[in-house]
């Protein structure tokens, strides 16, 4: 983007949103990306232009805080769109979890209120290279450049259950990262001035966001959405997600972990196992059992949490198959041992 650069003069500036005519966005939902420099924005007629997202600059680095960052966040709010915070990254200057907590601390984080996209790591072309000497990538080896990006997109994930976007040219990534394959489940939004996305980098197979303009009819960047208006409501407000494993330990032991993986709190997990080959249930600590069945439940899990049921059984035979049947949702796990 190169928006809002921290160390260049600041000049107030009102931005142009009064253009005629609804903004076409071919194949896609039409929006926005913003920043100090884009000045104060008519969100409203934005909004009236077709605009439906916004991206807004918050923090770059670990020292640099868009000072009209509250305003134009809550304008496009306000207006109806959805809207996320991006961090411009500075790899030299710090790594990437303290980068990541900066932006967290300062508008980055992800709140489950319907109108708050993920939110975006800007990963580009060094534009401050003759007032640092570093290269377009900052001075860091390919495998470092990784690390950084992990570290960043880590500490997001933890901290707030989404994966962050990442907004970066595929020159750059091919470049900085040796067209790392490592970021598939971040979704990518690409910076390419065109009339088409052109070669995506390695990392993904399709773009969710596009940026083809520095500016356009509407205020700062002209972006597209690649997808429906439905399926951006759902990348801003995702549902559920839980990850169930378990294993056979021996021929009388069974255990089974539940995470919640998601954004979201899950309420009333029900956990219901039936033994099989010929042995019942003798032990499940906080679970109801009797026979071969075994019913566990949990009020709520909280996100980035995870509970663990283990369950004991006592076999008629010594020899054979035998094992569990465990159901969690939609989720159906068979677990063996011999």
């Amino acid at each position: 983007m190169i928006l809002g650069v921290k160390r260049l003069l600041s000049i107030a500036v009102i931005a142009t949103v009064g253009m005629t005519g609804v903004a076409q966005a071919a194949d896609g939902v039409p929006g926005v990306d913003v920043s100090n420099w884009t000045g104060d924005i008519d969100w409203a007629t934005v909004a009236a232009g077709g605009g439906k997202f916004a991206f807004v600059h918050a923090t770059e680095g670990t020292d640099y805080r868009n000072p009209r960052f509250e305003a134009q966040f809550g304008g496009a709010a306000a207006a109806g769109l959805v809207r996320g915070a991006y961090h411009f990254a500075q790899p030299h200057e710090s790594d990437g979890t303290a980068q990541a907590d900066f932006f967290l601390q300062n508008g980055g984080t992800w709140v489950s209120d319907g109108q708050t996209l993920p939110g975006v790591l800007d990963v580009e072309d060094n534009p401050y290279q003759s007032q640092n000497g570093k290269n377009s990538c900052y001075g860091l080896s390919v495998k470092d450049m990784v690390t950084w990006l992990k570290d960043f997109t880590t500490r997001y994930r933890e901290a707030t259950g989404r994966h962050a976007i990442i907004y970066t040219t595929t020159s750059w990534w091919q470049t900085c990262t040796g067209n790392s394959k490592a970021f598939a489940a971040n979704p990518l939004w690409l910076a390419r001035w065109g009339s088409e996305p052109g070669d995506l980098p390695k990392s993904w197979k399709r773009h969710t966001f596009w940026q083809s303009a520095e500016k356009g009819t509407l205020a700062g960047g002209q972006n597209v959405f690649n997808g429906t208006e439905s399926k951006l409501k759902s990348l801003v407000n995702p549902p559920a997600e839980v990850r169930v494993s378990g294993a056979a330990k021996s021929r009388t032991r069974y255990r089974v972990t539940v995470a919640n993986t998601g954004p979201h709190p899950v309420k009333d997990i029900k956990v219901s196992g039936r033994a099989f080959g010929g042995q019942r249930v003798v032990k499940a600590p906080a679970c109801k059992f009797s026979g071969t069945a075994v019913l566990c439940r949990v009020a709520e899990l909280p996100r980035g949490k995870q509970v663990t049921f283990e369950f004991t059984t006592k076999p008629s035979k010594s020899k054979g198959t035998v094992g569990m049947n465990v159901t969690v949702g939609s989720v159906k796990l068979t677990l063996k041992s011999r």
